[in-house]
């Protein structure tokens, strides 16, 4: 079955590609299963441009997220701390995910309770900016606690993202 324009035909498939190559065109096969096969004549290079456009579109919108690590320990100072919560704080607003890795050394496995209040007391730091994932588990010697950026954050991201591609646009325009 041959699918010219809006019409539908039932012929050979010699006769189909010699009615697609008098128009300079391609005959595609459609439905190859089918019975009789369901072919169409179109012009398959501008379909597959087509195709490779609205992939390279949906790729500029697509938000990459990344992982990014902060390490701490049981016994960290205050100002290491708020170091720490900084840089959590800068990746969160950038749109990462952020893994709080805290590792135990030596006799510290005992007071593994000490260890989760510090993590606990970082994501509450943090609750404005981001979400819970996945609470304290301990694996090994090292417990984590995975943080992901609230909507707003990622929406304020977003918007800045497109802005500055908008500037870029806007001074290419320029020159």
């Amino acid at each position: 079955m041959l699918i010219d324009g809006g019409s539908q035909k039932v012929m050979s498939t010699r006769d189909a590609q010699k009615i697609a190559s008098q128009r300079s065109l391609d005959l595609v096969i459609v439905q190859a299963k089918a019975q009789p096969p369901v072919a169409r004549i179109m012009d398959w290079g501008k379909v597959k441009f087509e195709q490779q456009k609205k992939l390279r579109e949906n790729k500029k919108k697509q938000v990459i997220v990344q992982t990014k690590e902060v390490r701490l320990s049981p016994v960290i100072g205050e100002g290491d701390f708020e170091t720490r919560q900084k840089a959590a704080t800068k990746f969160l607003s950038a749109g990462n995910k952020v893994k709080l890795n805290l590792r135990f050394r030596g006799r510290m496995m005992t007071h593994q309770d000490v260890g989760r209040k510090v993590l606990l007391k970082m994501a509450d730091q943090l609750k404005d900016l981001a979400n819970i994932d996945q609470m304290p588990q301990l694996l090994g010697r090292q417990m984590s606690l995975l943080l992901s950026p609230k909507p707003e954050v990622i929406k304020k991201v977003q918007s800045e993202k497109k802005s500055k591609i908008k500037e870029n646009q806007d001074a290419k325009d320029e020159d």
